[in-house]
């Protein structure tokens, strides 16, 4: 690995326009791509300290051994010319999206002069024509059969159609009129290629016509009696409706839109994209990506230092980047499908698409709806705008039913994500890599098959709760999990997070020694379960007599040097030296061990960390779960429940502005009246029903 201090540009070297950034590594290929609205403001960024990087930039700036830049003139430049450069060179630090899965879909070989329909997987091939992406391969299967009876276009391999070729008889298709046959001359290529054409346009969206059409010809075969031929075109007519039928109205103004939804965490991200087309849902496709890159260079640190979520601050870098790289693709691939459409009018001499727009006029709509705008939005815009051929808008639904189908997409962007980490979750081999990478990366004599993680919620110091979770051969305990009530702080209800960390800390283990030696009976956790189905029932776990079953090898605290410190004071007071003690640091995932200055850095792809991550969310959904419980028992037993007109909204936003009801009784009848939704007459009713005795005292002699 290189220093990075090694190949840094001299100071005041760089230029202060925009442009694009490579860098190489010592065999001079290209392992990342970037771009930049001021290339000087932006690499020196790479050449900070390199703890205050992103894990993943960390690893690229040690990994290069050379930087180098073009200056472009505009900002849509440096995108354009960003684009170009991670497809020529594909970088391995770049993010790529590629499908979580591989979607069916759909496909016809216009390129063959007897073209056949068929349902596939995997990457698209010249002179196949492709629809979909579909959700489900029995969707494909569903609407082949169904079109098959309007267009009976061949379905067959090759070997099929070769062998009854010379046996000289159809298959069971061509016999029930599924199939035109032209195996055995039933039609023409040229009759055959006309079916195909019919075929693809109907599923290009050309359905009025193929309708229309067919409801005059029942209609003038019911006229001339040929009652058995108007049967079938209704039967045909009704498969085809039904075709339509799957494709739902979603947006009753017919409009035509992408709409994207995003959801991250610290190390993965979700992203699902919904296509409408004519107010209907034409399909849907899936990414899961790590957030890495030049989107997160600097900006977790950054974001967590201002308090915001870091996985949210870059949610905009992510959608950009999402943005320019899937519609370029699209494009580039509808491109290649025009110019061989254009061959093939060119050989058979007809228009059957001459008069067709261009399909990069519907892989790129004329609206993209996303749940945040992306980084650069007006540049991203005209860009995308090029690359369609006429204005493209990005914009966030706020009501309505585009609103209500973009809460639907981000739904499923978050189960994807969801059904993504238990997948990995419930791989055993993945498992075990994991609990291998712990034990080496923290030097353990064993690997950690008991581990558990303490978390702390509270809002403004007030209802400070605990929680502690159990994960045995990395899966979760529900029996042994914990919670606990925190008594806050002296200094008007500010709770110290190091000290709660140290309270907990110390009622878990205050009878570790003596817990070890004896194994519990099984009534000892009697009253104290967890119960899979419902989290309401769980107990609080107190200091009485009763045991964990089985003390862990490693103890997780959620935080940084701080917590890891008072958590070992506790450790180191009561004598416990068997059990390895961790603080995991939401920022960079970062690992602290006690008495290091350093953290310890796992790799961004590491299972170790994947497993890390996990049992702290699930720490932290624990312990939200619980202080919500707390939150809500106070707010109904609280002195604010008997005021008039005080409902529970009112109530909820007075404690969440003053902290506590302790605070909001020492606040004038003026600070109430700021609070949201209160006036000056609310105002003094509250502050008169909290000092009755104010009020006694004001009528008395």
């Amino acid at each position: 690995m290189a220093d990075p201090t090694t190949y840094r540009p001299a100071p005041g070297s760089i230029p202060t326009q925009p442009g694009v950034y490579k860098f190489r590594d010592d065999t001079g290929r290209v392992i990342y791509v970037g771009k930049a609205k001021n290339l000087r403001s932006r690499l020196s960024n790479y050449f900070q300290d390199p703890t205050q990087l992103h894990p993943r930039t960390r690893q690229m700036v040690f990994n290069a051994a050379s930087v180098e830049w073009t200056v472009v003139a505009t900002e849509v430049e440096s995108l354009q010319l960003e684009y170009t450069w991670i497809k020529k060179f594909d970088p391995r630090y770049n993010v790529k999206y590629r499908d979580d899965k591989t979607y069916p879909m759909l496909a016809v070989s216009t390129g063959e002069q007897i073209p056949r329909a068929f349902f596939y997987r995997g990457p698209r091939r010249k002179g196949v024509r492709y629809f979909g992406p579909y959700s489900h391969a029995w969707a494909v299967r569903e609407t082949l059969d169904l079109l098959l009876r309007v267009f009976p276009v061949r379905t067959c391999s090759k070997g099929v159609y070769n062998r009854h070729e010379r046996l000289g008889r159809p298959c069971l298709l061509g016999y029930i009129d599924k199939c035109s046959a032209p195996c055995v001359g039933r039609v023409s290529a040229e009759e055959h290629r006309e079916i195909v054409d019919g075929f693809c346009s109907f599923l290009g969206g050309n359905t009025d016509k193929v309708t229309r059409q067919l409801e005059s010809e029942m209609t003038t075969a019911a006229e001339e009696l040929n009652f058995e031929r108007a049967a079938r075109l209704r039967d045909d007519l009704a498969a085809v409706h039904k075709v339509m039928e799957k494709q739902s109205v979603v947006l009753g103004d017919g409009t035509d839109a992408d709409l994207i939804g995003v959801v991250s965490d610290e190390l993965e991200a979700a992203v699902q994209l919904f296509h409408v087309r004519g107010g209907r849902i034409r399909g849907q496709r899936g990414w899961v990506v790590e957030t890495a890159g030049d989107q997160a260079t600097d900006r977790p640190a950054e974001a967590a230092d201002a308090g915001e979520d870091p996985a949210a601050a870059a949610l905009p870098f992510l959608l950009q980047n999402f943005l320019i790289q899937f519609y370029g693709d699209a494009v580039e691939r509808a491109r290649q499908e025009d110019a061989e459409d254009a061959e093939q009018i060119e050989r058979r001499g007809v228009d059957q698409f001459s008069h067709a727009q261009p399909r990069k006029q519907h892989v790129v709509p004329k609206e993209i709806l996303v749940p945040v705008l992306p980084n650069e939005p007006a540049e991203t815009e005209t860009f995308l705008s090029a690359l369609r051929g006429s204005r493209v808008e990005i914009r966030v639904p706020q009501r309505g039913d585009k609103r209500a189908l973009a809460e639907t997409v981000e739904r499923n962007a978050k189960d994807a994500l969801r059904q993504h980490k238990l997948k990995r979750i419930g791989d055993l081999t993945a498992r075990s890599a994991a609990l291998q990478e712990l034990q080496e990366a923290l030097d353990m004599d064993e690997a950690p098959l008991r581990i558990e993680c303490t978390d702390i919620s509270h809002i403004q110091g007030t209802d400070v709760v605990a929680s502690l979770v159990v994960f045995e051969d990395g899966l979760p305990r529900k029996a042994d999990y914990r919670r606990y009530r925190i008594k806050e702080a002296a200094g008007e209800g500010r709770s110290d997070d190091v000290g709660s960390i140290a309270e907990v800390t110390r009622r878990r283990f205050l009878r570790h020694n003596q817990d070890k030696l004896t194994v519990p009976e099984a009534e000892e956790f009697d009253g104290s379960t967890f119960s899979d189905e419902k989290d309401a029932k769980v107990e609080e776990m107190s200091t009485d007599n009763r045991r964990f079953a089985y003390p862990p090898q490693l103890f997780i605290v959620d935080g940084g040097a701080p917590q890891v410190a008072a958590a070992q004071a506790v450790f180191d007071e009561l004598g416990i030296v068997d059990v390895t003690l961790v603080g995991l640091a939401k920022r960079l995932e970062e690992v602290w061990v006690p008495g290091e200055e350093d953290p310890v850095i796992l790799p961004r792809n590491s299972q170790a960390l994947f497993l890390l991550q996990q049992i702290r969310d699930e720490a932290h959904r624990f312990a939200i779960t619980y202080h919500r419980q707390q939150r809500s028992r106070r707010m109904r037993n609280s002195e604010l429940d008997s005021i008039p007109g005080l409902g529970q909204v009112r109530r909820t936003d007075l404690v969440k502005h003053f902290g506590s009801v302790k605070k909001l009784k020492a606040a004038t009848a003026e600070e109430i009246a700021a609070v949201r939704g209160f006036g000056p007459k609310l105002a003094e009713t509250v502050h008169r029903a909290l000092h009755p005795d104010d009020g006694a005292a004001e009528s008395g002699p």
